[in-house]
């Protein structure tokens, strides 16, 4: 096959700084990639995925070493080239696509301007064909009335056209290779669905695809070849059925391991065992009767969120909310945690008025009993005070829960339970991994020994490993301190992994709703068909 990709021994290694050592981010790994084929890098966060794309680019960072014994890009060597060299193969011999196409694609450019701009650094097209050219690429990407879409911003595009848009950029100069950095982590199941039969398609008009992602499922339905990476080396390499079904390294079982599925449901992502059960209490713990919600535009438009909502929490069990973005999951969680008041409906803790569209209930006869029901969100980072170590992040939960004297006994105690050490106390939120971010944002909220958990997306953005780790926690939470869970993704994986029931909801109405058994094997909504198609699955490579 013709190698576009050929790279031997590649090493990228970053200086000391300050107190941190020299780090060696990539450490001797082989790879190569041919015309009209996909390489898929997978591994945790920290493996090097993501610097040996961007050391294709040129874009490591003016003080990284990189060398390689050999490094060639569509049959040049660029192992010697600067950043005036590197600047003239992006875009015009590779582009790049990555994950969050929002902070990618500048505020103050229309959708338009981003896709004619490397036309016009690269003189690829006549300025007299770029409007055109450009118009007939966002079409080609699966963008709706792409002529009318040249004149609006990013903000005004769905998360799912934001990412189509991305990838019309990067295509723009008529690259042979696209680097794609977890292009789908952030998108709902049918959009990511529809990225990826796109990537497919450029796989198969030619286009070398260097695919980085830590979804394996993702993988699985794009990659020709896999590449494990750990610490810097790829442990194994092969084609993708082989990698999938029948792994080699001990990592690359982990990883399939850590995967979750209908199939692992009630069972230990990491390490081996199952989780104990109780017989779940008759009466709910949290009951949410018939609410929505109306939302007014500054021009008089009206949107509905939520659309007469009910759903009920018993001790101990897991109840999952799936949907697109604009569903209404995130607003349905705000409203039981009374932070958002319905219009309509009402909301009972342990059958006690809680919220209601009446407005009996006053914040200030709320706050005594929040203790009760704590939020775990997707981004802990932002949640945080980052002035505060991790010390002073969990102490001022318990001092608001009314815990009084001295807190670092309970605090370490709290560590101890979500996986952390003492020496995690004295950390700032920036200095911690996101999934010890995640760690500490569970501690946080068990500080106030609540009886209800509200989770709104709270593994989406973590690596498999680390994922199944917080998965795993918090299901050993639901088992030893009868904790009920509110639990929201987009992700059905996770969602059939950890729910006993199921609510799927569309365009803020509860679509169907059912025992995680019945949703996931035998769906009878037409969108729930759709959601559940458009999974990628790794049992489907093994068939």
């Amino acid at each position: 096959m013709n190698d576009i990709v050929s790279v031997t021994n590649l090493q990228v290694t970053f200086p000391a700084r300050h107190d941190n050592p020299e780090v060696t981010a990539v450490a001797g790994i082989d790879f190569h990639i041919a015309a009209g084929e996909c390489l898929a890098l997978v591994g945790e966060s920290g493996s090097g995925k993501s610097v040996t794309g961007r050391s294709l680019l040129g874009l490591v960072g003016s003080d990284a070493r990189v060398s390689a014994d050999k490094f060639t890009i569509d049959g040049d060597d660029v192992s010697r080239y600067g950043d005036k060299q590197f600047k003239a193969l992006r875009g015009r011999k590779i582009g790049l696509v990555l994950q969050d196409a929002l902070v990618s694609l500048d505020p103050l450019r229309t959708v338009g301007r981003e896709v004619i701009e490397p036309m016009s650094i690269h003189r690829t097209h006549p300025r007299h064909e770029r409007v055109d050219a450009a118009v007939e690429l966002l079409s080609g990407v699966g963008i709706p009335d792409a002529a009318s879409r040249m004149s609006s911003s990013p903000h005004e595009l769905s998360g799912g056209l934001r990412q189509r848009a991305l990838i019309a950029s990067a295509l723009a100069a008529r690259p042979k290779v696209l680097i794609a950095d977890e292009p789908t982590t952030a998108l709902d199941v049918t959009v990511q669905a529809r990225i990826l039969t796109l990537l497919d398609r450029l796989r198969q008009e030619g286009t070398a695809l260097l695919l980085i992602s830590h979804d394996l499922a993702v993988v699985a339905a794009l990659a020709d070849r896999i590449a494990v990476m750990q610490h810097g080396r790829i442990v194994e390499q092969g084609p993708s059925r082989q990698i999938l079904t029948a792994p080699a390294h001990p990592y690359t079982r982990t990883l399939l391991a850590a995967s979750p599925s209908s199939h692992t449901r009630g069972r230990r992502l990491t390490g081996s065992g199952a989780f104990t059960r109780e017989d779940l209490s008759a009466e709910p713990v949290l009951s949410v009767s018939g609410v929505s919600k109306i939302f007014h535009g500054r021009r008089g438009e009206t949107r509905t969120a939520v659309d007469d909502v009910s759903l009920t929490l018993r001790r101990g069990e897991v109840v999952g909310i799936v949907g697109e973005s604009g569903s209404g999951k995130t607003t349905v969680s705000r409203i039981a945690l009374g932070l958002l008041v319905p219009d309509s409906g009402k909301v009972s803790l342990d059958g006690t008025l809680w919220n209601s569209s009446s407005g009996a209930v006053r914040e200030k006869d709320r706050r005594p009993h929040r203790r009760r029901i704590q939020p775990i969100s997707q981004d802990p980072l932002g949640s945080f005070d980052p002035r505060f170590d991790v010390a002073r992040l969990i102490s001022r939960a318990l001092t608001e829960s009314g815990v009084d004297g001295d807190h670092r006994g309970r605090t370490v105690e709290l560590l101890e339970q979500v996986g952390l050490e003492t020496a995690h106390l004295s950390r700032y939120p920036r200095q911690l991994s996101g999934g010890q971010r995640q760690r500490v944002a569970i501690a946080r909220a068990l500080a106030t020994d609540p009886e209800i958990l509200i989770c709104d997306e709270p593994v989406s953005a973590l690596d498999v490993s680390i994922q199944a780790q917080v998965l795993d926690l918090l299901l050993e939470l639901r088992s030893t301190r009868k904790l009920a869970l509110l639990f929201i993704s987009h992700d059905l994986g996770v969602i059939s992994h950890i729910s006993d029931h199921v609510h799927v909801m569309k365009d803020g109405r509860i679509v169907e709703s059912g025992s995680a058994d019945d949703i996931f094997a035998r769906p009878t909504h037409p969108y729930t068909r759709e959601l559940l198609d458009s999974i990628p699955s790794l049992e489907a490579v093994a068939r």
